[in-house]
């Protein structure tokens, strides 16, 4: 199996603009496959942007919805996959908008969800994600938290997971992709300041002791009250960075080698002498 070319967009693309963010991922496409790229990742609610404040019902949309679609055409024309984060409408509860300041993320026109969502070459639907640990006070007030933590596809021989931002920084939840066979793990970001430590210092570390690939792709820039950090990066099996972006930005790439993933697998311990009957605690909702 030849290692998948990743290409990793960092880019905050054009906040409140579907439209200039479809044409920033259309070219970024295009210059991906150019270079033999067969995933493109781009970061946390690109579709959209991300300071969206009162905005966020009226650009939310259903996992099927127009944005998918358009998506869908530019992962066919280049033929590559796509990964990119968007507000998700529940298309069960209704397509109105407003905000009644709940803390679960309830609107008038239903849940809405800080999603993630995996379209292969072919146009297809693969895997939808849900950010299961909404940060900060804008998150929760317009977001309803996801509640499946392991959400995989398969693409080009390997298991794909997504998670969104802060779901990487709690080790259960990664460890929860590892028992269940995650190669590549997804991550789309927002990640800011002063919090550049995550991309520098955690992601690789998860990759390494969870003995997985790990693509973590964030914004850039100044945007509303947010500074984000940059510093995308593709941590390996054996915790060092296969790519790493700096703070402006660019598209860079990095190879996901399943064999070497293997042997990396192999040689490392770490999931092989775990003790699973000595953590309970860690699953009780109250230790107090």
């Amino acid at each position: 199996m030849p290692p998948l070319r990743t290409a990793l967009l960092q880019s905050s693309g054009r906040p409140g603009s579907v439209a200039g963010n479809l044409k920033v991922l259309d070219e970024a496409a295009a210059r991906a496959a150019d270079a033999g790229a067969g995933l493109l990742v781009c970061p946390e609610m690109f579709l959209t942007g991300y300071a969206l404040g009162d905005q966020v019902p009226r650009l939310a949309e259903s996992a099927d919805g127009p944005g998918a679609a358009a998506v869908a055409e530019i992962a066919v024309r280049h033929g590559l996959a796509v990964l990119y984060g968007y507000p998700e409408r529940d298309s069960a509860s209704g397509s109105g908008t407003g905000h009644d300041g709940g803390r679960d993320g309830e609107r008038d026109g239903g849940r809405i969800y800080n999603a993630a969502q995996l379209i292969g070459p072919d146009g297809a639907r693969l895997a939808n994600y849900r950010k299961t640990h909404l940060f900060g006070d804008f998150e929760r007030a317009w977001f309803t938290p996801g509640e499946r933590p392991v959400v995989q596809a398969e693409l080009a021989g390997l298991r794909i997971g997504i998670m969104i931002c802060y779901d990487v920084e709690f080790p259960e939840n990664v460890r929860s992709h590892a028992l269940a066979g995650t190669d590549l793990l997804l991550v789309p970001t927002a990640q800011m300041h002063p919090f550049q430590f995550v991309p520098e210092s955690v992601v690789p570390v998860r990759a390494f002791e969870n003995q997985m690939y790990v693509a973590y792709v964030n914004r850039t820039g100044q945007e509303g009250e947010f500074e984000f950090v940059g510093l995308s990066c593709l941590a390996g099996p054996d915790g060092a960075a296969r790519a790493r972006a700096g703070r402006s930005e660019e598209l860079v790439f990095g190879e996901v080698d399943g064999e070497l993933l293997s042997a990396s697998r192999a040689a490392n311990p770490y999931l092989r002498d775990r003790h699973p009957g000595l953590y309970t605690p860690l699953v009780r909702a109250d230790r107090s």
